[in-house]
């Protein structure tokens, strides 16, 4: 049975469990559960704090699990991306007081708090930067202000939080991380091939949808050329022998624009629908 570390609670719970179950997974109902068997796919998931669930497939006690990538990256474990996921998008940047830096470098024998130290030291390293690094579990924008630190490394979103502790974004970002499916290299449970091949179709079915529309014939390879589809569009006779039906995968954020091009083109009857589920 395969097993899988799915997030308990935070920007990442809801929406993992979300796809899981857009895959055809059981999942639970009460948030206080902590393990949810669904013996129709052999499948057992198992409901972590995020930034443990890295440390759990990292050490084999479990087979892959879902979490940040800062917070796998963090952990230094011994796993590999599988997937991304495209959910839980942020990014990770140094701040400051406003006014004091602009670059990493300058950050040369300063103090630097942030919850992610594992990731900061290999950052830092890298770039030949030695800063004494400063682990707090939360509250980080408060660092500086009670001279705990001179500057932060954190999860940043909109930045209102750093405005108001008086705070700038500084330098080139971390890094930018979302949701992603890690398990250990070279190792691949059994259910494990079909998981992933669920989930990507979820990505791809949030990505696209599906179009349908009526054009004439000698207008067939202008209208394939604006809804090519992932290998060809489907095209199909009418029973009005001069015009075509055709059918094709296009991207969801670019419908609108679609069918404007294809009704200037001249097609008409043009349809879209959502994708509920797909194997690509």
């Amino acid at each position: 049975m395969l097993r899988v570390a799915v997030p308990n609670k935070g920007s990442l719970s809801e929406a993992a469990s979300g796809m899981l179950s857009e895959a055809g997974y059981r999942q639970r109902r009460d948030s206080r559960e902590l393990v949810m068997v669904d013996p129709d796919n052999d499948i057992e998931f198992f409901y972590l704090r995020p930034r443990d669930i890295a440390v759990y497939v990292g050490t084999g006690t479990l087979d892959v699990g879902i979490t940040g990538r800062d917070l796998f990256l963090d952990a230094q474990v011994e796993a590999e991306e599988l997937l991304t996921l495209g959910f839980g998008g942020s990014t990770f940047r140094f701040a400051g007081p406003v006014g004091e830096f602009t670059d990493v470098t300058q950050l040369h024998g300063r103090r630097l708090a942030t919850s992610y130290d594992g990731l900061l030291r290999s950052y830092l390293a890298d770039r030949g930067v030695e800063a004494k690094v400063v682990r707090l579990d939360g509250a980080v924008e408060s660092s500086v202000r009670l001279g705990v630190a001179d500057a932060i490394a954190d999860v940043v979103e909109t930045g209102n939080t750093l405005k108001a502790a008086g705070m700038e974004i500084f330098g080139e970002p971390i890094l930018k991380s979302e949701a992603v499916l890690i398990g250990r290299p070279g190792e691949a449970a059994a259910g494990l091939d079909v998981l992933i091949r669920r989930l990507r179709g979820v990505i791809v079915a949030r990505e696209y949808v599906m179009m349908d529309y009526d054009v004439r014939k000698e207008l067939v390879e202008e209208a394939a050329a604006l809804t090519p589809g992932l290998e060809s569009p489907t095209v199909s006779p009418l029973r009005d022998t001069d015009w075509v039906a055709v059918r094709s995968m296009v991207k969801r954020n670019q419908t609108n624009r679609i069918m404007d091009e294809l009704y200037e083109l001249g097609a008409r009857a043009i349809l879209v629908s959502s994708i509920h589920a797909c194997r690509i």
